[in-house]
């Protein structure tokens, strides 16, 4: 399973990405929305691991929102230690508040795959 890493916190973004790929995971990741967008244009994730607040111009929900159009299917964690607005319910997403052990992160996209449907074959 692909995993994409939004985190501008290197130190968080490092060892959760560690994790992930301790546990067999392939893991790309970015520091900001935009970098983020370019990696979703390519479809390369199964699971969304995203900060809510980004610095620049896009955050975590529409980082979701744009990788979605290309993937409606894909499966959103994002993660948050403050948010100025509610979390909002979207269907294979889920809400983790910072701080948070990488291994909370593991458990959650482990969860997820489970989740995630296959594609259908026309």
């Amino acid at each position: 399973m692909r995993i994409l890493m939004v985190e501008d916190d290197p130190l968080v973004r490092e060892l959760v990405v560690d994790a992930l790929r301790e546990e067999g995971y392939e893991v790309f990741h970015a520091s900001n929305g935009e970098q983020a967008l370019a990696l979703c244009k390519r479809q390369i994730a199964d699971v969304l691991v995203t900060d809510i607040r980004l610095p620049g111009g896009v955050d975590g929900w529409q980082i979701a929102e744009r990788c979605r159009e290309h993937d409606p299917q894909l499966q959103v964690i994002y993660a948050t230690g403050f948010s100025p607005v509610e979390a909002r319910p979207v269907l294979g997403s889920l809400t983790l508040h910072k701080p948070y052990q990488p291994d909370r992160i593991v458990e959650a996209v482990r969860q997820m795959g489970k989740e995630r449907r296959p594609p259908s074959i026309s």
